[in-house]
C-alpha cells in the first residue's frame, strides 16, 4: 500500500531529481510573485483526496496551459491538499458505513446518481488495482409491509428505466437488481425477515475506507502532491479587480487565491498563493464559502446572507454475538423525509456485523459522541428485519456526521431531495465548490475528482 509522509506548512522543499531535497522556500506572501501552487485543494477526507490527487496526476503529465493559468506554478509540487487536522479523514471519512452503494435512490436527474455508479465503478476497479480491501457482498432491501413493498417496486422500476445517458444497454450493470424468490431469501439468510419481499442490489459492497484513503494519499504525494496537515484555514483572499467589467479577468480570483493559514500552536499565519482553489472541506465545507462570499474584494462584510449546513448524526451499534448469522447487507425499505437509509445492517471485512446509522439531528459537527439514549429506538428498528438480534449484545460503538444543505424536513424548491452542490462558483473564477457532500459521498469519490479535474481544465 503507498503511504507518503506529511509536512507542515512552513515551508516547500525545492526536488533536485526524485528524492533528493535541497533548501526550504518560505511561500510567497506577494500578489504580485508566481503563485506558490496551481492548486489548493481544502479539506483532506475521502473526496478531497481524490479530488487532490486526480489533479495532482494531470497537472504533473500537463500542466495547465497559458490559455488558463498566468504561469507556471513557483513550487516543484503543483498541488496542496490543506487539512486542518493533523492527520487526513478524521471526519465524515471514517465515520462511515463503508458501503460502496448502487445508486438506488436519488433520481434520474441526480448528480447523485451520476457520480455514485461513476464512482462505483471507478471505485472497484480502483480497488483491484491497488490491492485495497474490499468486497461485492450484494444488498437486500426487505419489506414487511405493503407500502414498503410498493417502495421497492418504484425502485426497481427505476433501475429498469435508467440508462445512464447510454440509449441501450446491453446488460444489466447500470443497476443491476434482481427480486429474491421467499425460498431463496430463506434458504440463503434465514434469520432477515422480509415479509413482504426482498430485493437485491448486485453491485452493492463494502470497502476500507481507510485503506483507500492511504492509496490516495500515496498516489497524491506520488504525482509530486503536498500534504498539509494541521493547517486550518482563517481566512481566504480571491485576488483580482472584482470590478464590474463583466470578464473573468475583473473576477475575484482572476489574479489568484491567497490562504491564510494559523496552526494553533503557531504565532502567525502562514499565506500560500494558489492559481485555483477547490473546497472539498466536507463539514466545514459552508464555513469556508463563507470565508470568500462574505468579503468583497476590498475585504468588506458582503450583505449575501452566510451558507448554512445542517448536521444529521449517525449512531452505529456494535454486535458482539455469533448469532444470527448474516453473510449479506440489510437494508430496511426507504422511507421519505428520515435524512438517511434506516438503521440497517452492514458488515466489516471480517464478517463482523455492526448496525446503523440511525439519524439524530445536531447543532454542533463536532459531537461525535455516541448517543446511548438512541440505543432502544435502534433495536426496535433492528427487531423489525432480524427479530433473532440479541438485545443485550449490541453495544455503542462510534457515529458520524453527515453535512445536509436542509434541515430535518426540508424539503428544496423543486420538491425533490437535496443533491450534491459540484460546481465552478459564478462570480469568481478559479474555485470549484463542494457542498452538501454526503452519502454517497465515499463511493462517488473518484467520481468527484474525475468531474472537478473536468472543470478546473476546462475553465
Amino acid at each position: 500500500m503507498l503511504r507518503c509522509a506529511c509536512q507542515r506548512l512552513t515551508a516547500v522543499p525545492r526536488q533536485q531529481g526524485r528524492n533528493c531535497v535541497d533548501t526550504a522556500r518560505l511561500f510567497s506572501v506577494s500578489a504580485s510573485r508566481r503563485a506558490d501552487f496551481t492548486h489548493a485543494v481544502i479539506g483532506g477526507g475521502v473526496v478531497g483526496l481524490a479530488v487532490a490527487r486526480a489533479l495532482a496526476e494531470r497537472a504533473a503529465a500537463a500542466p495547465l496551459s497559458s490559455a488558463s493559468s498566468s504561469a507556471a506554478p513557483a513550487s516543484a509540487s503543483s498541488v496542496l491538499l490543506l487539512e486542518r487536522h493533523s492527520d487526513i479523514g478524521t471526519e465524515t471519512s471514517s465515520r462511515n458505513s463503508e458501503v460502496i452503494h448502487g445508486g438506488l435512490y436519488y433520481g434520474a436527474d441526480s448528480l447523485k446518481t451520476q457520480l455514485c455508479i461513476r464512482g462505483r465503478q471507478l471505485l472497484y476497479a480502483f480497488c483491484e488495482q491497488y490491492g485495497v480491501g474490499h468486497r461485492r457482498t450484494g444488498k437486500w432491501i426487505v419489506a414487511q409491509t405493503p407500502g414498503q413493498r410498493e417502495a421497492l417496486e418504484k425502485i426497481h422500476a427505476f433501475a429498469q428505466s435508467y440508462r445512464g445517458g447510454r440509449a441501450s444497454l446491453e446488460d444489466d450493470e447500470v443497476l443491476p437488481l434482481r427480486w429474491v424468490a421467499a425460498d431463496e431469501a430463506k434458504r440463503r439468510e434465514p434469520a432477515v425477515r422480509a415479509a413482504a419481499g426482498v430485493l437485491e442490489s448486485l453491485s452493492t459492497g463494502i470497502v476500507d475506507s481507510h485503506g483507500l484513503m492511504q492509496t490516495l494519499l500515496g498516489l497524491f504525494e506520488q504525482a509530486g502532491g503536498v500534504l498539509a496537515a494541521g493547517s486550518p484555514l482563517v481566512k481566504i483572499t480571491p485576488l483580482g479587480s472584482g470590478g464590474s467589467g463583466g470578464s473573468d479577468d475583473d473576477a475575484p480570483g482572476s489574479r489568484g487565491w491567497q490562504l491564510h493559514v494559523k496552526p494553533a500552536d503557531a504565532d502567525e499565519e502562514t499565506v500560500v498563493t494558489a492559481e485555483t482553489i477547490v473546497n472539498a472541506a466536507g463539514l466545514g465545507a459552508a464555513a469556508v464559502h463563507n470565508m470568500i462570499t462574505q468579503r468583497d474584494s476590498s475585504g468588506n462584510s458582503n450583505k449575501e446572507p452566510p451558507m448554512k449546513l445542517y448536521y444529521a448524526k449517525g449512531n452505529y451499534f456494535s454486535y458482539a454475538a455469533s448469532q444470527p448469522r448474516v453473510t449479506t447487507l440489510v437494508y430496511p425499505a426507504p422511507e421519505p423525509g428520515l435524512g438517511g437509509l434506516g438503521t440497517h445492517l452492514t458488515l466489516d471485512l471480517a464478517g463482523r456485523i455492526r448496525f446503523g446509522p440511525d439519524v439524530e439531528w445536531v447543532d454542533d459537527p463536532t459531537n461525535l459522541a455516541v448517543n446511548a439514549a438512541q440505543l432502544p429506538r435502534a433495536i426496535e428498528a433492528i427487531k423489525t428485519y432480524l427479530p433473532g438480534v440479541d438485545a443485550s449484545a449490541l453495544q455503542p460503538d462510534y457515529a458520524g456526521m453527515r453535512p445536509k444543505l436542509l434541515p430535518a424536513g426540508g424539503v428544496a424548491k423543486d420538491n425533490k431531495a437535496p443533491d450534491f452542490v459540484v460546481r465552478s462558483e459564478p462570480g469568481y473564477q478559479g474555485w470549484v465548490n463542494l457542498l452538501g457532500i454526503e452519502s454517497p459521498g465515499l463511493t462517488s469519490s473518484l467520481a468527484i475528482g474525475e468531474m472537478v479535474e473536468k472543470l478546473v481544465y476546462s475553465s
